[in-house]
């Protein structure tokens, strides 16, 4: 049987097919080696209340200062980019600090709607805008504070199916520019990296996008919502496993978290040539309301336990939202505000879209990589996604009025 079109190999063998008929085999979806946590709809347990349609702030303006950065706990905007830097030679720890003073005013002007000195635009309605820094594990060995490096701020383990561009991950420096106004982020985007010349270079650039602001569950490229599944941050329980807190959190990460950025290409000319019924059972949701199929609505917890008549459980054993769910991890939880991309084509034709993941966690070891793993293993979904490009970056605590983000790692 020739292979479908668009189809990744499995196990990294040559290309062969996996039929229609083969992909629900005995009644449930076959396992499929390779995969990835992707930012779909999660579910199995008691998923978390839409995205709330009114922002934090005045009107447009989310306040950049406060115990934890604006970007985090935020309801997503529709438009993003995604920056990491690197340390120039000879960019000391002072001059890494004045770069993390000046970002810091500058974010906090541009959420207002007041442009930086040197900006070429006006003043306007910010949008929603939020720019939350990130740092990565090598700062802390060029600027001498591997003393400071956090246990959790490890590199990510290697797992089956990654196909990783070193030059599209890691990075000393990550900013996360977000809002719903594309001219607001790329104006914002310019002043970080005109704020950057002469002491950090940029190393990856990615740009997102989603729906607009509203109650409804932006879908990704897909056509499945994003975010269904994720933790309430108004329930102190699930916002600790998020934010960092508590005895053994060093001062500067105090209200910080983690963030886990990857870059899944989606093969979607494969993905759009599959029978509706076959996706849906792949993700375990139905597309057109995103309910589970064990029914409901799309915030309906589904029902893992269910089966057909024949025993044959409803969700399939290797159906997405059963490998990603909490009670399939452990309890492992991530906050996912991801954006989807669209980069064109490739040589062969095939679009260059997919989702650019962003999960918020108290520790990776605990969150994002044991489910990975599962996923990995398992996971539907892994044939048609190809993950690129990885990166973990510790993300200090917010910032006070006349403060900065990060002065308690630089200048305890």
């Amino acid at each position: 049987m020739a292979a479908e079109p668009g189809a990744r190999p499995v196990d990294g063998t040559a290309a062969r097919a996996v039929g229609r008929r083969a992909l629900l085999g005995a009644g449930g979806l076959a396992a499929l080696a390779g995969g990835g946590v992707l930012a779909l709809a999660p579910g199995g347990g008691a998923p978390g209340p839409p995205a709330p349609a009114v922002r934090p702030g005045d009107g447009s303006a989310v306040p950049f200062h406060g115990p934890y950065q604006a970007g985090i706990l935020t309801p997503r905007q529709s438009n993003a980019r995604l920056i990491a830097l690197d340390l120039l030679p000879g960019a000391d720890r002072p001059r890494t600090a004045d770069l993390l003073r000046a970002w810091s005013a500058a974010a906090e002007r541009l959420s207002r709607g007041r442009p930086d000195p040197g900006d070429a635009a006006p003043a306007g309605d910010p949008a929603s805008l939020t720019v939350t820094f990130g740092f990565g594990s090598t700062l802390f060995d060029r600027l001498g504070l591997t003393a400071d490096r956090p246990p959790a701020l490890a590199p990510l383990p290697a797992f089956p199916g990654d196909e990783l561009d070193p030059a599209r991950g890691g990075g000393d420096l990550f900013v996360q520019i977000a809002a719903d106004d594309p001219l607001v982020v790329v104006q914002a985007l310019r002043t970080v990296r005109r704020l950057a010349r002469g002491t950090a270079g940029t190393r990856w650039l990615m740009a997102g996008f989603t729906g607009g602001p509203g109650s409804a569950t932006p879908r990704n490229l897909m056509g499945q919502p994003d975010g269904t599944g994720n933790p309430d941050p108004a329930d102190p329980a699930q916002r600790s496993r998020i934010l960092l807190s508590g005895p053994g959190t060093p001062a500067w990460l105090v209200g910080g978290s983690y963030a886990v950025v990857r870059r899944i290409r989606m093969l979607l000319d494969h993905w759009e040539g599959l029978p509706p019924e076959h996706r849906e059972q792949a993700v375990g949701r139905r597309v057109a309301d995103g309910a589970p199929l064990t029914g409901g609505t799309e915030h309906t917890p589904a029902d893992l336990d269910a089966a057909r008549p024949d025993g044959v459980p409803v969700i399939a054993a290797n159906a997405h939202i059963r490998l990603a769910a909490p009670a399939s991890n452990g309890g492992a939880t991530m906050l996912r505000r991801s954006w989807s991309y669209f980069d064109g084509l490739r040589p062969d034709g095939a679009p260059d879209a997919g989702t650019l993941f962003v999960a918020w966690q108290n520790d990776p070891r605990s969150a994002f990589v044991p489910v990975q793993r599962h996923l990995a293993r398992t996971d539907a979904l892994s044939r048609y996604v190809v993950h690129e490009s990885s990166a973990v970056f510790a993300v200090p605590g917010g910032a006070e009025p006349g403060d900065w983000v990060g002065r308690a790692l630089f200048a305890p």
